[in-house]
């Protein structure tokens, strides 16, 4: 009965299990290693596993082997840097994991130093490592072939299922395997086969030989002869069923920055994977290798240039592609506008200047969705397409094509590919069961004839081996499965913009949202305000300079440097607060002195600037710089701590001198048990602390819906996976409110500022609120202070709102996002925690309420409540995310008319970067603005040094999607020039207005 072909598959794998004993002809142990200078042997257990360690050796191959041949296997008990150093000087340098330790050597005798972690690739611990493994094997060329071409061809059968090409491959192999002279020796066979698994599982094994005999020139001229018969039925086989499909491969190592390990292992991480890239590269004419991060290659410019200078020399073959035109990989749900364009300004001017090339393709595989502000970012920084793979992740719906146009919020479009590979993704592999389902899952197919595959070991690095190499060559032969070579990511997209050009391909318009990750957007609160903190720190501290420089002060110093530390942060795993606690620890304390040297920066330009303005008689005088394009009423917090909340205003991008003496609060607030009452609000605060009425005065307006503020925790934020990453959609089904507060108590009663502080406990934890309401505020703050000790549990704000809207307002980068407040669709339905920037709306005709904050991202948005996640408390990676203190401001705000009109922005501005004051003495009161923007109302995004030459660089954005005229007023001398990119260069506006919906603009400003 014959068998089947499920059945003679399972044979067909059983004997490729045996043909891979015979790959070594022989084998030489490598004796008289070092651990730290002191000796250690074979199979020893490490004396310690701190920090990083360094194993030598001096190795001599056997004189009899052919040098071609020799392989040296090394498996030391974790990560490593390898350096092998010949007697004549040569030097090679190689990448030691679990994926990659079989190398070859240029000559017999050598030295071999490392420098060595007791990690694997995704940052576990090697808890009892040990040198397992060292020693040269003399390579059986013909078995190793043989059975790496056997071993594709099962592959191929087991991915084409019932193809007919199927039986002529089995044929072919098998025939390929009984034309084989095999060894039979007892002795040496049992002992070349006591490793496998079924041999392991015997109660007792012979005796073994110590080094069994291989297999002779006969048997190995028989898997010589095989291999080469094999090969040629596969040619034939290909002429009669055709590959179908092709793929692009561009080599990858996806190098987290810093993920399950600190930043200082990433370093490591890049030095091994890089010198294995370059490895392969001197061993095949045809492997190609990208890697994104000019971030990286600054890295190696300061610690490894020799490494930076080989790689440059590859580049410059063609053969190492740089791509991506960013600093780092970043998250693009939360920056913000201005911090992105840096990303794509200071990743482009490096990639120029290091390597003489501009990118054309966004490379971010692995972010958590991408925001709508992203390709009018990318257009503008000379990068018209875009790749990531993440959309495939998504659990409910999925965009339904993946070569598409990707129209950003202003109508900008880049042309974007994602490739659904079900084997790791953007670590792919050089094999069939690879090459199959990729193919199989390219929807564009019908309209271009190539999808882009990436391979090799990623995240934690590593990258391509050199098995995935020869596979790629023997693949070329092979019938059925898609056609793939090497190649690189830019021609990938060249050919597809040739495609569009000639094609209609579909468009996706607006925000990428990952409907995944959704807890990425509050996991690790503290550096999620840090690095807020950060970007508006150094945007205030450039701008007062400039403004400074426009009155007559020297002209700013570049902040570049802080801005790499800032930009850094934001990638992907450290931002989203998914790494582990040592992670944070760095971040924090970047971030935070990021945030001390541009405070001092801002005081530095506050006395340069105060220095230029007119002398007079004000001897207790207060400075103050508005450094935005919103009129601002005047608060501020004096050196004493006192606080001014006055009926004065602020101009615009102005700094105005007040006499203090004659600083007067802005009349009308009171404050009671309760109750807290301005000009503009009056709020009443409940026995359960919410607010339960807010009344908006120039309207009459109720702005709450029984109450707003309430507290919230949900002990069932246990996600099913992906702990400090993921909320699931039912985290609500149980609930607790906190509604018995400890305490509420009048802490002040004005005249600038009146508070009420609420005091509530949840079990370990404790929140503190203060609402507070200034003489002269729109909105009530809510500053909050949170100890917390509890893990697994999420604690939000509701806040349902005496509004009705089927849509609410969500800021983003460079604009706003739509998002409905229903749950009609599976899309809505599934968007059930989004991003926001600084503020959330509901508004309808005539009245609406805004939710803002300063530090936090994650919001929701159903039917009249707006949501808001405060603070959560994961145990994976890091026990203790968000453990401990901290604090942060929130408000709510009612306004007249829409969002825009009601100044919600301005208040979500003030309130995350409130005026910058200083008191000062001999001066005139007064305003003075060097710089006025008339027109439309726009938002400002930066006033900063040009990067090239004198000058100041102005970049405004419009927010809310309007159109309209728009002029710059400047000092006299001063000009502006024509319309500019983000890289600060000439470009050509399209529109008929001066300002588009959602357009960037930028300007440089000149003294003649």
């Amino acid at each position: 009965m014959p068998l089947t072909i499920a059945q003679r598959l399972d044979r067909l794998k059983v004997r490729i299990a045996e043909l891979a004993h015979w790959r070594d002809r022989q084998s030489a142990a490598i004796d008289g290693w070092t651990f730290e200078s002191e000796p250690i042997a074979h199979h020893q257990d490490w004396p310690h596993r701190q920090g990083v360690v360094h194993f030598a050796v001096s190795a001599e191959a056997p004189e009899a082997w052919p040098l071609a041949d020799i392989r040296l296997q090394l498996d030391l008990g974790g990560e490593s840097l390898i350096t092998l150093s010949y007697p004549d000087g040569q030097t090679e340098t190689f990448g030691l994991d679990p994926y990659h330790q079989e190398f070859p050597v240029k000559g017999r005798r050598f030295s071999i130093a490392t420098e060595t972690v007791a990690r694997f690739p995704f940052g576990e611990p090697n808890r009892a490592p040990r040198l397992n493994k060292a020693r040269f094997i003399w390579l059986d060329g013909p078995a190793h072939r043989l059975h790496l071409l056997l071993k594709q061809v099962a592959e191929a059968i087991d991915v084409l299922g019932e193809h007919e090409v199927v039986p002529h491959l089995m044929d072919a192999a098998e025939h390929a395997l009984r034309s084989l002279d095999w060894p039979s020796d007892t002795a040496a066979y049992i002992s070349r086969t006591s490793g496998a698994v079924m041999q392991q599982k015997i109660w007792e094994l012979p005796e073994l030989e110590a080094n069994p005999a291989g297999l002779t020139e006969e048997q190995s001229a028989s898997a010589a002869a095989a291999f080469e018969a094999l090969t040629a039925r596969l040619k034939e086989l290909q002429k009669r069923f055709p590959p179908n499909g092709e793929l692009l491969l561009t080599g990858h190592a996806h190098i987290d920055l810093a993920w399950l390990w600190p930043y200082r292992e990433t370093r490591r991480k890049m030095r091994r994977t890089f010198n294995t890239a370059l490895s392969l590269m001197e061993r095949s004419d045809d492997f190609r290798f990208n890697q994104s991060t000019a971030h990286y290659y600054a890295q190696m410019e300061e610690e490894d240039p020799d490494l930076l200078e080989r790689i440059k020399n590859k580049v410059a073959e063609g053969k190492w592609e740089t791509v991506g035109g960013m600093w780092v990989e970043p998250d693009t749900n939360m920056p913000t506008g201005e911090s992105l364009a840096r990303q794509v300004l200071y990743g482009q001017r490096y990639f120029e200047k290091t390597f003489g090339t501009r990118h054309t393709v966004c490379w971010l595989p692995d972010c958590f969705g991408f925001s709508g502000a992203l390709p009018q970012i990318l257009r503008q920084g000379g990068i018209d397409s875009f790749f990531t793979i993440k959309v495939n992740w998504s659990e409910t719906n999925h965009i339904p094509s993946d070569l598409f146009w990707w129209k950003g919020l202003d109508g900008s479009q880049v042309l974007t590919h994602t490739f659904d590979n079900p084997m790791q993704g953007y670590n792919g592999f050089v094999q069939p069961d690879c090459y199959v389902p990729t193919w199989k899952n390219f929807r564009g197919k019908t309209q271009h004839d190539t999808s882009l595959l990436a391979v090799g070991y990623g995240d934690g690095g590593g990258g391509v081996t050199p098995e995935m190499v020869e596979r790629e060559v023997q693949l070329r032969d092979f019938p059925a499965i898609p056609q793939a070579r090497w190649g690189t990511v830019k021609s990938y997209y060249e050919q597809a913009h040739r495609t569009a050009g000639e094609k209609s391909l579909p468009v996706w318009d607006g925000e990428i949202y990952l409907e995944l990750h959704r807890a990425t957007l509050t996991s690790q609160s503290g550096v999620k305000r840090k690095h807020r903190q950060a970007e508006r720190a150094l945007i205030t501290a450039e701008a007062i300079a400039s403004l400074g420089h426009m009155l007559g002060a020297d002209k700013p110093q570049s902040l570049e440097a802080d801005w790499r530390v800032v930009l850094k942060n934001e990638f992907h795993d450290i931002l989203p607060g998914s790494s582990i606690r040592e992670v944070y620890q760095d971040a924090e304390q970047e971030l935070g002195g990021v945030i001390d040297r541009a405070k001092i920066e801002q005081a530095r330009a506050l006395q340069a600037l105060s220095a230029k303005l007119p002398k007079g008689g004000v001897g207790d005088a207060l400075v103050v710089v508005n450094p935005s394009l919103a009129a601002r009423p005047l608060s501020a917090t004096l050196s004493d701590g006192t606080v001014v909340s006055a009926a004065d205003v602020v101009a615009p991008l102005s700094v105005a001198v007040f006499d203090k003496g004659t600083l007067k609060p802005a009349s009308g607030l009171k404050a009671g048990p309760g109750h807290l009452e301005n000009e503009h609000l009056s709020v009443a605060i409940g026995k359960d602390g919410a607010v339960v009425s807010l009344i908006h005065k120039a309207t009459g307006r109720e702005a709450v819906d029984g109450s707003a503020n309430q507290l919230w925790v949900y002990p069932g934020d246990k996600p099913r996976n992906w702990d400090a990453w993921d909320i699931d959609a039912d985290y609500a089904e149980k609930a607790v409110r906190l509604d018995a507060p400890e305490s509420i108590t009048l802490v002040e009663e004005g005249p600038h500022r009146a508070a009420i502080r609420v005091v509530y406990r949840y079990r370990n934890s404790s929140v503190t609120q203060t609402y507070v309401l200034t003489a002269n505020a729109r909105r009530l703050d809510i500053e909050t202070t949170i100890d917390w000790h509890d893990r697994r549990t999420l604690l939000r704000t509701l806040n349902p709102v005496a509004a009705l809207a089927r849509k609410a307002t969500f800021e983003c980068a460079f604009g706003i996002v739509e998002r409905a407040t229903h749950t009609n669709t599976s899309w809505e339905q599934a968007m059930f925690e989004a991003v926001a920037h600084r503020f959330v709306d509901i508004t309808e005709p005539g009245f609406g309420v805004a939710l803002l904050n300063n530090a936090k991202y994650g919001h929701s948005a159903r039917g009249n409540v707006i949501g808001m996640s405060l603070v959560r408390g994961p145990i994976y990676p890091d026990p203790l995310a968000d453990e401990g203190e901290q604090s942060f401001t929130y408000a709510l705000m009612p306004h007249e008319g829409t969002w825009h009109e009601g100044g919600v922005l301005d208040e979500a501005i003030d309130l995350n970067q409130p005026l910058v004051a200083a008191e000062a003495s001999g001066l005139s009161t007064g305003t003075f603005a060097p710089l006025v923007v008339n027109g439309i109302p726009v938002a400002f995004s930066g006033l900063k040094p040009a990067e090239e030459g004198d000058g100041l660089i102005l970049r405004l954005y419009e927010p809310a999607g309007r159109r309209g005229n728009l002029s710059l007023g400047l000092p006299s001398g001063w000009a502006a020039s024509q319309p500019l990119n983000i890289l600060e260069e000439p470009m050509e506006r399209k529109g008929p207005a001066d300002i588009m919906p959602f357009e960037i603009r930028t300007w440089k400003l000149k003294y003649a």
